[in-house]
This record gives C-alpha cells, sequence and structure tokens, in this order.
C-alpha cells in the first residue's frame, strides 16, 4: 500500500470533517431552535415571576426567582441543545467533570461566588429595598439596583456607588426609610442666666406649629447638658416622610424659626467664653496651698485677692523701681564712704 504524503493526509482529514459537519447540520439547525425556544421561554417566565411578586410587593423577591428561573432554563436549553448535537453526550458526564473541577474553579472564583451568594441573600431577606435610603460606611444615598453581584446607590448629590454584596451582607448598614416615621433632633444652647422654663416653651412652640412635625409622638425638649458656656437643650421632633430632602427642609425651617423665636425673646445664645487667671507669684502666699489662689479660692474669706493684668504690670513695675532706687541708694553711701576715709 502506497504512504499518503502529509499533504494528502491533511486534505483527507479536512475532507472528513467537511462531510461530518454536513451530516449534522440537520442537528445543529434543530438544536439552535430549541435553544432559541428555550431563551424565549426563559424570558417570558422572568417577567411573568417578576409582574406576579410586583403586585405582592415582593420586588426582591421577584428579582432572584426571576433571575434563578431564566439561568435554570436556558442551562436546560443548553443540554438538550448538545445532546441533540452530541447523541453520546450524557448530563451525568458534565456533572462528574465539574464536580472534579468545582475545587479549582471555586478558589479561582472565590469572590465572585462569596458576593453571588450574598447577593442572593440580600434580595430574599430584604435587609433593605430598592429606593431605600442607606448609609454604608462613608457612603449615603438612595438604592438604584440590587444585583447578583453588587449593589448600585446614588449619592444626593449625584454620584453613583457600587458596592460588593459580600461588604453589605458582613458589615453594619443603616437604613434610614427602613420605618415610616423619624425622630430628628438638635442641641440649643442658652445662657446660663436665661429661664430655662421660658426656653423651653419656645422650642415647644416651634416644633408644634411646624408643618412637617407630626404630633404622634408629639415634640420634645430636655436639657441634656450643663456645658462650658451654655445650657444644652435638646429639640427632637418626628418626621414623615423620612426621606432626605425632607429632613433637610424640616430641620431648616425648625432651626431658622427657633433662633428667630429665642432671640425675639430676649434668650442668650451664647459662643463658647473662656477665663484666663493669672496667677501673681511675687505673692507672700506663693507655694501655701492652703491659701494659693489658682483659679477658685479654696476658703472663703482667708485668700489674696486676685489682681487684674494693669495691675501686676503696674506692681511689677513699682518693685523695678524700689530696686533701682535702692541700688543708686546703696552706691551713694558707698561713695560718701569712700570720701569721708
Amino acid at each position: 500500500m502506497e504512504s499518503l504524503n502529509p499533504l494528502q493526509t491533511t486534505t483527507q482529514q479536512l475532507v472528513g470533517m467537511v462531510k461530518d459537519t454536513i451530516k449534522l447540520l440537520p442537528s445543529i439547525a434543530l438544536a439552535i431552535v430549541v435553544f432559541i425556544i428555550f431563551w424565549f421561554v426563559a424570558k417570558f417566565s422572568r417577567r411573568l415571576i417578576k409582574n406576579i411578586t410586583k403586585r405582592k410587593k415582593s420586588r426582591n423577591l421577584g428579582l432572584v426567582l426571576a433571575r434563578l428561573s431564566q439561568g435554570f432554563i436556558i442551562l436546560v436549553g443548553a443540554f438538550i441543545s448538545l445532546a441533540i448535537v452530541v447523541p453520546s453526550f450524557k448530563p451525568g458526564d458534565l456533572v462528574q467533570l465539574l464536580g472534579v473541577s468545582g475545587v479549582a474553579v471555586g478558589f479561582a472564583f472565590r469572590d465572585i461566588l462569596q458576593n453571588f451568594l450574598a447577593g442572593i441573600l440580600i434580595l430574599i431577606t430584604e435587609p433593605f429595598v430598592i429606593d431605600d435610603q442607606i448609609v454604608f460606611q462613608d457612603f449615603e444615598g438612595t438604592v438604584e439596583k440590587i444585583q447578583t453581584r453588587a449593589t448600585t446607590i446614588r449619592t444626593y448629590d449625584g454620584t453613583k456607588i457600587v458596592i460588593p454584596n459580600a461588604e453589605l451582607f458582613t458589615n453594619s448598614v443603616k437604613v434610614n426609610t427602613a420605618f415610616e416615621k423619624r425622630r430628628l433632633q438638635y442641641d440649643i444652647g442658652i445662657g446660663y442666666g436665661d429661664d430655662i422654663a421660658e426656653a423651653k416653651r419656645i422650642i415647644l412652640k416651634v416644633l408644634k406649629n411646624n408643618p412637617e412635625a407630626i404630633s404622634e409622638p408629639p415634640p420634645e425638649a430636655l436639657v441634656v447638658d450643663l456645658a462650658d458656656s451654655t445650657i444644652n437643650i435638646r429639640a427632637r421632633w418626628w418626621v414623615n416622610p423620612p426621606r432626605r430632602a425632607e429632613v433637610i427642609d424640616s430641620q431648616d425651617r425648625v432651626l431658622t424659626e427657633l433662633c428667630n423665636e429665642l432671640v425675639a425673646a430676649g434668650i442668650d445664645l451664647p459662643f463658647p467664653t473662656q477665663q484666663i487667671l493669672f496667677h501673681d507669684q511675687t505673692e507672700s502666699t506663693d507655694g501655701d496651698r492652703s491659701r494659693q489662689r489658682e483659679g477658685w479660692p479654696s476658703v472663703k474669706g482667708n485668700n489674696p485677692k486676685p489682681r487684674s493684668i494693669g495691675g501686676s504690670l503696674r506692681h511689677l513695675a513699682q518693685v523695678g523701681s524700689n530696686d533701682e532706687d535702692g541700688r543708686a541708694s546703696s552706691q551713694g553711701d558707698r561713695r560718701t564712704e569712700e570720701r569721708h576715709g
């Protein structure tokens, strides 16, 4: 038998592949049609599930079920199409292959799988939903999308933040719109000589007349701190709905009216002040801890009087002048003694 050269061998192999492909064309066409049918069925099932869950106000659960059903139907369609093209293919062989390589794939895509599972759990448990306003670490905004890999929020200044679901699921998230009511508060400092009861009355009147403040629970005015320069009264009121825009508007109107009403009533709104006391170390009592004045007298009626800054300077100047006069007098006495000597 005459041996074939490499060119003839390659040509025969190509011809055989073309013939096999031509034989498989009907199966390939049928497989494509079957896969397209499953694709449209998957899209229809996703839309149907989203519509059903939307009527029941379960948007997150609808997203989970819709995506899982779509993926499952497409996967089944791919298996059936592959079995049509390759009759010897068995799904069990693929499952076995995936089981062998699953460990390697798990290590390679660990972060992706972690975010995917966290996204599924977030969509099912619903710690927050779309349109909720949340605070996560340094980011605050409105939830726009909850996907299986990441969650997208829109900040109040118009930027887009994409947060991996694994971080959201394993860390603390503050949901500002979780409930129908939200309490706002602000500390107002009045002077120590002002009437606390009158200041409380004015604060409560302003809060009760505010259109955004609800009556139940009622607004409150509580003394919370005796600070260095002020008595701090905390104004607390509830608003509904608790969206960020309404919160800012309500706080703006309340604080503006509070400032005007308190000032008009003669209530002082002092700024921080400090008192500096100078200790005169030239006093005869310096070192005597029972009489030394550092701040406030320790024993009533038995402490040196504090000097003003001007008085202390005059005292120092007088001491210096006396010292100079004393030195001049002593020098004159020495010169007189020398002349007589």
